[in-house]
């Protein structure tokens, strides 16, 4: 599967943005998805996460209650709602797929097989 983000842009602290995960060649409304960011000078880190077929959903601490993710499985796309938003969630986004993590591996980057290429997310104050 081929993963594509969008929707990356610049924002003012407090507003919202719309990501955008386009996949081709596979269905992913049987894959577990994620998003994960990565700040300058910092690991890649877990945002949000989607799983398999029921959709149950999991988020970082650090942004829940802020973002969402959903499924159009008729698009096949994985979207990230982002409400909220903060200086310190500034970083490129990347959506990720997996058909074979579990749900205690749903927060770990190394459970995914598939990553987009990373769209940049900049809140300024």
């Amino acid at each position: 599967v081929q993963l594509q983000a969008s929707g990356g842009g610049l924002v003012q602290t407090g507003g919202s943005l719309r990501l955008s995960c386009a996949a081709s060649g596979r269905t992913i409304s049987d894959a577990v998805m994620g998003w994960f960011r990565q700040a300058p000078g910092k690991e890649r880190e877990f945002v949000a996460g989607l799983f398999r077929r029921g959709g149950s959903t999991t988020y970082a601490d650090s942004v829940k209650g802020r973002f969402s993710i959903s499924r159009d499985n008729a698009k096949n796309t994985v979207h990230l709602q982002m409400n909220s938003l903060k200086s310190e969630d500034t970083a490129v986004y990347y959506c990720a797929a997996s058909y074979s993590a579990i749900w205690s591996s749903i927060a770990m980057t190394t459970a995914y097989s598939y990553w987009g290429q990373g769209t940049l997310v900049t809140v300024s104050s």
